[in-house]
């Protein structure tokens, strides 16, 4: 597996760096799952300390593509997914940077983090980062669609308004095309409740290494209700949890062993 000159520490000094980070992140952790409901999910996620470290990006958040200089075309993702998975991984001891769209909700410290805001400033950074690293985990809530034309004044109230859209650059498909061997990629696919096979056609039209089906009741929730799907035709139905506990099933149990 690749590795980059930077962060290639000797094993003595990587322990030394892991625990201390490990004690950061417990403190970053608590501060974001305070005001969590469920007592239990404020431990720190078990690190998988026999892993190797890796690289790992991680897309989280809402794109916005403007109208106009006030209005966008979104949705209601709170990067609540994109947090648990960059505070799992961190606990594990990976690497991580976040490409992250425009969220109000607070992040862990420790990581690299690279703001965006619409699709296609993930896409080139998704594409300028991905090749540096090990593993990505497309966890951002890409808005499908921009307008064709973005108007430079903020338009009037005149009755009714007709905007006309083109899609968005599929980014993980695109990231996958450049893909070489050792590299792995996870998507998710947010559905309707039950349309599993929308997600098994993506998995195989995209060429991932796995993706996470995940019904549309999970956007901006503290829980998720997940499927794992990988290319061989296994599926594991998760039980419904919190984020935080499926990052850690997801980075140290599933689809994330290298």
């Amino acid at each position: 597996m690749r590795r980059i000159a930077p962060h290639s520490p000797s094993d003595r000094r990587w322990k030394d760096h892991r625990s201390a980070m490990l004690i950061s992140m417990r403190s970053s952790y608590q501060r974001m799952t305070a005001d969590h409901p469920n007592g239990a999910d404020r431990k720190l996620p078990i690190a998988n300390l026999k892993s190797p470290p890796m690289d790992v990006l991680i897309t989280a958040g809402p794109t916005r593509e403007p109208i106009d200089p006030v209005r966008y075309i979104g949705n209601r993702s709170s990067g609540r997914m994109g947090a648990a998975l960059v505070s799992g991984a961190l606990a594990a001891g990976h690497r991580v940077t976040v490409i992250l769209g425009p969220v109000a909700f607070a992040f862990p410290a420790g990581v690299r983090r690279i703001d965006v805001e619409t699709a296609a400033q993930m896409h080139d950074a998704v594409l300028r980062e991905f090749p540096s690293h090990d593993l990505l985990i497309m966890a951002a809530a890409v808005a499908d669609y921009r307008p064709i034309h973005v108007h430079s004044d903020k338009l009037g109230r005149e009755g009714a308004l007709t905007i006309e859209c083109e899609a968005t650059p599929d980014i993980v498909a695109t990231a996958a095309k450049i893909k070489r061997p050792g590299q792995r990629i996870i998507g998710f696919s947010l559905e309707s409740e039950g349309n599993l096979a929308r997600a098994r056609q993506k998995l195989a039209r995209k060429n991932l290494d796995l993706i996470v089906y995940n019904p549309v009741g999970t956007m901006n929730s503290e829980e998720v209700e997940a499927t794992l799907i990988w290319p061989d035709g296994r599926e594991e139905p998760l039980p419904r949890q919190s984020k935080m506990q499926f990052a850690q099933t997801l980075l140290n149990e599933r689809g994330a062993a290298p």
